[in-house]
């Protein structure tokens, strides 16, 4: 990954958590406001392992993060039905409001807003990816080996599982962790072990990553190390090989994979605009989850942001890289349309932004 970092961008103050604060610093290439700006939008960025969703746009010029705290949050999911952020146990809905942005200050600082509007209950299923699509809001849970959706009467409604899972049960047999959508349904799912033992997939988990299609229920791809991910755009299936620290890309109908990109850092979220792959990349932990991967043996030179990859050049063209507060990155997803959004509740320069939107008053007094 070649991209030289602006070495004078202002780290936020610290931003104030229930238990902490944490001091987020951090740089980032010149190119990235400009490709932002260019492409009108802006990115949300999960991180479970600080407990933050990074709110990623561009005013004046400058790149402007805002935080808002969830626990554990980890899929994000953007469409027209809303921003959906997963977190340990909920699924919380965000709707847009975006005719009252330019009345929020400073005067021209925001072109959208989102504010709070629900959330479910699903209790602690691990849920990871999340995506809209028939039926609503798709869902990776983890712990339960399936896909699903929601439903007000149920924790969760079961839609899909492996073929090679033989129960509904709570144990985490395959560690299904990421989806693919193709039109409004699942296409493709990344799993760490064709495994039907409780936590099975531990074990072989640096060589043992697989591609399922949900339609056939047959494994596409084997031998991958941690994979997550996949994506299908422009036609195509992305995914990341994530113990490998690359962006890859599978033929079809003959699963041949190639790879396209290398990065420093375990690569974990991945979302598409225009010409560029926004990456996600991490450090890595001491830890049993992490451990015997191949990328540990350049342990020293991996990072945590967003790398932005040119699809044409094959080339990294622009990094958002953090130094403190953050060591992991699970999702990013662009919000198209909008540069700069505000989040109701979002800390911004140290202080949470509210926001309440009203119905119109009448100003005809009305009687009973």
């Amino acid at each position: 990954m070649t991209a030289p970092l602006q070495t004078d961008a202002a780290p936020p103050k610290p931003a104030k958590d229930e238990a902490e604060f944490r001091e987020v610093r951090f740089e980032y290439t010149p190119a990235l406001p400009e490709i932002l700006q260019h492409l009108q939008c802006s990115l949300l960025v999960s991180t479970y392992q600080a407990g933050k969703l990074m709110v990623v746009g561009v005013d004046a010029g400058q790149i402007k993060l805002s935080f808002l705290n969830f626990d554990q949050p980890m899929g994000v999911a953007v469409g027209k039905e809303g921003i959906a952020i997963g977190s340990r146990g909920q699924v919380h809905l965000f709707r847009a409001n975006h005719d009252i942005a330019a009345s929020i200050g400073p005067p021209g600082s925001y072109n959208g807003c989102f504010v709070p509007q629900n959330s479910a209950y699903t209790g602690n299923i691990h849920g990871h990816d999340l995506a809209w699509g028939e039926g609503g809001l798709w869902v990776v849970n983890t712990l339960f080996s399936c896909l699903c959706t929601l439903k007000e009467s149920y924790s969760f409604v079961p839609r899909w599982r492996p073929p090679f899972v033989s129960q509904l049960i709570d144990q985490d047999r395959c560690h299904l962790n990421g989806m693919a959508m193709h039109e409004g349904r699942p296409r493709f799912v990344t799993v760490l072990a064709e495994s039907d033992e409780p936590a099975g997939w531990r074990p072989t988990k640096a060589t043992s990553g697989c591609i399922v299609d949900v339609p056939s229920g047959k494994t596409l791809v084997r031998g991958l190390s941690m994979p997550h991910s996949p994506r299908v755009h422009a036609d195509r299936l992305w995914f990341l090989n994530s113990g490998e620290g690359t962006l890859a890309t599978v033929d079809l109908p003959g699963a041949t994979v190639h790879e396209v990109g290398k990065f420093p850092g375990y690569t974990r979220g991945l979302s598409f605009a225009g010409q560029f792959a926004f990456v996600g990349l991490s450090k890595i932990r001491e830890t049993n989850v992490f451990g015997g991967l191949p990328i540990a043996e350049r342990r020293e030179d991996l990072r945590c942001g967003v790398a932005v990859f040119d699809l044409h050049s094959k080339q990294t063209v622009a990094v958002l890289q953090f130094h403190s507060g953050l060591e992991e990155i699970f999702a990013v997803d662009v919000i198209p349309g909008v540069t700069n959004p505000l989040f109701a509740g979002a800390v911004v320069d140290n202080q949470a932004r509210d926001v309440w939107v009203l119905p119109q008053q009448s100003t005809t007094p009305t009687s009973t």
